[in-house]
């Protein structure tokens, strides 16, 4: 049997309710040392339904609060449950799991509620994960993401697959056991067919995946320029406040400035440069130096211009080092007579009249995100499932290559792909992997 769990499963703090759950066979036990109610009948408990009653501690006072079962295998764990909502405070709370503690129940470790469910066939590896995924979930595109994961969507994807690879066995076995009938090139020409589609899907789920990175961090963009183009005043239009100082004196900003905003569900991590330059002092030296680093690690370079100047030696020195990189010409300062030349597929902008900030933004997503992300689809954003998909891909194009190969080969690769995507779904034999994903879980989750 296992152990009664328990842990508190709503944040630390002052509020209107806390949650504390326990979670095993016997819960009730537990339960009934510490809860009355005058509606309550121990022996025919209704399921699902909040029990208005007082919980008991040990010193004599009480709480009122609400008590709620859930019977196995209908509840997260798919164990017997047992919830107390009561007024949010953290003594009270710390106080009302201390008291089922000391009444036969064990604190729970972090994820072990989940893992129990997956444990019981309650949700797949995946959809836990998926958990994880909602509950850090900081865009609206990680939510999305996460949701349809959390919905099964990429699981029942995966034992389609899986089904598909079974059949594909099937049929070789069938081959092996019968050696004297002469129909092992039809079933090869099957066999490869099927698994084509597999790989087709699997392509087309780590095509998905490649926007998996942005979904999750977002897109790093930095703005360069030399001093006093306007590269402070773009980024407080950007994000829609004064973030960065700005004045007429060359050099202002002299360390990095990083400020986020969410466009199209994703996260743009702007990072506002000092201006590139030879520089005057240390600081400014040091600051410069920052700004070539931000260069190397940007998704995509914003390489501002003073519209209302010709093109000096120090915006070309810039152009250099960045030209090579993904990025965008940024023709400030519109408001102005303009004297700079043109570049091909600039955006002319002035920060002072607020004009060309929406296209700006409309052109980085374009140049970084290939192709729209549709979260109508399964998108694995997961770094894990990416990596394991990529692993399937590369298992995928080694059977493609194994035509020649004798069926017990065949077989064999087609196994190795079967337990390879269940490595995301959890229908493995890695323990360690199973324990690493549910210890990343909070208390009481």
């Amino acid at each position: 049997m296992n152990k009664i769990i328990a842990s508190i499963s709503t944040p630390l703090g002052r509020g209107a309710i806390s949650i504390i759950r326990m979670s095993g066979e016997g819960c009730q036990n537990v339960a009934k040392k510490v809860f009355s109610s005058s509606l309550l009948d121990w022996n025919n408990i209704t399921p699902n339904r909040l029990y208005l009653g007082f919980f008991q501690f040990d010193d004599g006072l009480k709480e009122r609060c609400f008590q709620v079962y859930f019977k196995s295998p209908h509840s997260y764990t798919g164990e017997d449950m047992i919830e107390y909502q009561v007024h949010g405070g953290v003594l009270l709370t710390q106080k009302v799991l201390s008291t089922l503690l000391e009444n036969g129940a064990t604190l729970a470790s972090p994820g072990e509620f989940s893992k129990r469910a997956f444990e019981n066939g309650k949700i797949s590896l995946d959809e836990a994960e998926s958990i994880i995924g909602e509950i850090n979930a900081e865009s609206e595109g990680e939510l999305k993401a996460s949701l349809m994961s959390a919905s099964g969507a990429l699981k029942d994807k995966v034992m389609l697959l899986q089904e598909n690879l079974t059949a594909q066995i099937a049929e070789i076995e069938a081959t092996l056991d019968y050696p004297e009938e002469d129909f092992e090139k039809s079933a090869k020409e099957k066999i490869f067919s099927s698994v084509q589609n597999v790989k087709n899907e699997i392509d087309d789920l780590v095509k998905q995946a490649q926007n998996a990175r942005f979904i999750n961090k977002g897109i790093n963009i930095a703005i360069v320029g030399a001093p006093n183009v306007g590269k402070s005043s773009l980024l407080n239009e950007f994000v829609g406040q004064e973030k960065a100082i700005v004045t007429d004196i060359a050099g202002t900003t002299r360390d990095i400035v990083s400020e986020q905003i969410f466009y199209k569900g994703l996260k743009f991590n702007f990072v506002d440069t000092a201006g590139i330059r030879d520089a005057i002092d240390k600081v400014e030296k040091i600051g410069v130096e920052k700004s070539k680093e931000a260069i190397s690690s940007a998704d995509i370079v914003l390489f501002v211009l003073d519209g209302s100047e010709v093109l000096s030696k120090e915006d070309e020195k810039i152009f250099n080092i960045i030209k090579s990189l993904p990025h965008i010409v940024i023709i400030n300062k519109s408001d102005k007579t303009r004297k700079m030349k043109t570049f091909e597929d600039e955006i002319v902008v002035s920060a002072v009249e607020k004009k060309g900030i929406e296209e700006v933004k409309e052109k980085v997503y374009q140049k970084v995100i290939k192709e729209e992300i549709d979260f109508s689809k399964t998108v694995v954003i997961n770094e894990r499932q990416v990596a394991i998909l990529g692993e399937c891909g590369q298992i995928a194009n080694d059977i493609m290559q194994a035509k020649e190969e004798s069926m017990d080969i065949i077989a064999m690769l087609i196994k190795k792909l079967w337990n390879s995507l269940g490595k995301i779904t959890g229908q493995c034999e890695n323990e360690k992997i199973i324990e690493l994903i549910f210890s990343k879980f909070c208390l009481g989750k």
